[in-house]
């Protein structure tokens, strides 16, 4: 799972005791254009079927963000509904992989997390984070509203503290607050304190019954079972809101500014 024409890459990989890692990376903060969406879509379908694979780890390269969400570069192209729509289809299908996946997932944040980073880290069954780990959601900022992360994020923080990050879309809670707020189930000062913490919990569960985990995931997730038709109704919304003229300006101007 390398693209080596394309900017970024996402990897799979199985290690000995059956925890299996989904990493990915892309220059600008591990932002997601379409195609690494779509690799870390077929990554995770791919761990869900491996039956090496007893547990998934979630991670990001580098230090300073785990992922700053969608592609900048890739927004400011879209000129007609159906690419648009199909952009944020590419996060809708993240998210339906990773709540589909029979293994459990636990997400590595090592840094800051923004817009679909935020989903991406909400759509884990079990988060471990640094104090460096802030979130937010710019969506409304630049425009567009974060409608395909929505569900998962209100799903896992509730509906008040899911408004408070989309209204207030220029300021970033911190760690502690994410913690408070059940995004997190454990944050520490250092990367490596965050790593012993999965490590230790990802060989456990590497240990467990697979069907009894596939059950109970299947049971936390029960919710959630219309979200194949919710998330492509939100990616159709945010794929119009794209196309406006407000839109275009504040992606432009955010653009100059990074």
């Amino acid at each position: 799972m390398h693209t080596s024409t394309a900017i970024g890459h996402v990897s799979y990989a199985v290690h000995d005791n059956g925890v299996a890692y989904i990493s990915f990376y892309h220059p600008a903060h591990n932002s997601m254009p379409g195609y690494l969406l779509a690799q870390m879509t077929e990554a995770f379908q791919t761990a869900g079927a491996d039956a090496q694979a007893k547990v998934v780890v979630l991670k990001s390269e580098g230090k300073r963000t785990f992922c700053a969400g969608a592609s900048f570069d890739e927004l400011a192209t879209i000129q007609d509904f159906d690419t648009g729509k199909r952009f944020f289809m590419g996060f809708a299908h993240v998210i339906n992989a990773m709540r589909k996946c029979p293994k459990f997932i636990i997400a590595r944040v090592q840094g800051k997390a923004v817009g679909g980073g935020l989903g991406l880290a909400s759509a884990s069954d079990y988060c471990v984070a640094t104090e460096a780990a802030a979130v937010k959601l710019s969506e409304l900022a630049v425009g567009i509203g974060p409608f395909v992360v929505g569900p998962v994020i209100e799903r896992r923080i509730g509906k008040a503290a899911f408004a408070q990050l989309a209204i207030d879309a220029a300021t970033f809670q911190s760690a502690a607050w994410a913690f408070e707020q059940g995004l997190y189930q454990a944050v520490y000062p250092t990367v490596e304190e965050v790593d012993t913490h999965i490590g230790q919990l990802a060989n456990r569960l590497a240990g467990s019954h697979p069907e009894a985990m596939r059950q109970l995931k299947a049971i936390l997730w029960a919710d959630a079972a219309h979200w194949d038709e919710l998330l492509e109704e939100r990616a159709a919304i945010s794929g119009r809101l794209v196309l406006s003229d407000h839109a275009k300006a504040a992606i432009a101007a955010f653009k100059q500014k990074s």
